[in-house]
């Protein structure tokens, strides 16, 4: 049976869908935003993460890599992840637990094992699963076995997409699904690549094939600050989707909960100096969707 890589499953998630869910994080994404929650999401790799505070220099991971995958700078361990090969050796000898990793393997077997678990909450709340990420279709066969395995048991299932996702792929699996919760970041394609490292286009095409095929689909806008939270911003996004027919819109104001995240894998978070969005922020943001006939809410 072929396995995944995933780097997370979540119990008693209340945010990712419906009622009470659990929720399976696929390692590996086509984007890379400034400000993900996600950042061990985004390799599609075994990773490795360094808390530099827990560190006493012993140096026996870098000794210990068969790959020459460790450097010393200014008294910080850098890891070349193109070079590791995840032997997870390091992580062995590391006397203080400095190290640890994201991203393991697992056969649908186990997922399905550990989601069934909460079958009574779901029953209960109408939950269910969902395949959030990185980006679950960018692992499509295993992600396609996975959802009929899930299916097979009556679960309702529902997936966080980016929708970069080639026209065939998306097409084939977007039906799999009872729900997609489907971002939409933003409205104008430079900008979107500024943000995200990819064009809009073949997400703005995928969104709307999954509205005229009748798909559920709830499209999500997280509101960056300096990316798409002005006013002309909203003007723009709530257009583009008012054109592609869409009822209703949830607004994921920006948070810091991934900033530590950054640091344990030395990569630099350049949305550090912002402050967080609450929902009285985006109250003049949110009128205009509303102005619009547009559903639109947190």
């Amino acid at each position: 049976m072929e396995k995944g890589l995933i780097f997370n499953i979540q119990k008693f998630s209340i945010h990712d869908g419906p009622g009470i869910r659990t929720t399976v994080f696929f390692k590996g994404c086509p984007l890379k935003c400034k400000w993900c929650s996600n950042p061990e999401s985004q390799l599609h790799k075994l990773q490795i993460l360094y808390d530099f505070e827990k560190c006493v220099h012993c140096k026996k991971c870098l000794l210990n890599c068969p790959k020459q995958a460790i450097t010393e700078k200014e008294n910080h361990m850098i890891f070349n992840h193109d070079k590791c090969i995840g032997c997870l050796q390091c992580v062995n000898h590391c006397p203080t637990k400095a190290l640890s990793h994201e991203g393991y393997f697992k056969e649908i077997q186990e997922i399905v094992d550990v989601c069934m678990q909460d079958i009574d909450f779901y029953e209960e709340s109408n939950g269910g699963v969902t395949i959030s990420g990185g980006e679950g279709m960018a692992q499509p066969e295993f992600l396609e076995e996975l959802v009929l395995s899930l299916k097979e048991k009556n679960l309702h299932v529902a997936i966080e997409t980016t929708g970069y996702i080639q026209k065939e792929t998306f097409q084939k699996l977007a039906p799999l699904f009872d729900l997609l919760l489907f971002d939409v970041k933003h409205y104008n394609r430079l900008q979107h690549f500024e943000g995200t490292g990819v064009y809009n286009d073949l997400i703005v095409e995928n969104l709307q094939w999954a509205i005229q095929h009748q798909l559920n689909v709830l499209p999500r806008i997280p509101v960056i600050p300096d990316f798409n939270d002005s006013l002309e911003d909203a003007e723009g996004i709530s257009e583009l989707l008012k054109a592609s027919n869409i009822q209703k819109v949830q607004l994921l104001p920006f948070h810091q909960f991934g900033e530590k995240k950054y640091d344990l894998l030395n990569k630099e978070y350049s949305l550090k100096t912002y402050q967080a969005y609450h929902e009285e922020d985006l109250k003049d943001y949110q009128q205009i969707f509303l102005d619009k006939g547009i559903d639109c809410f947190f």
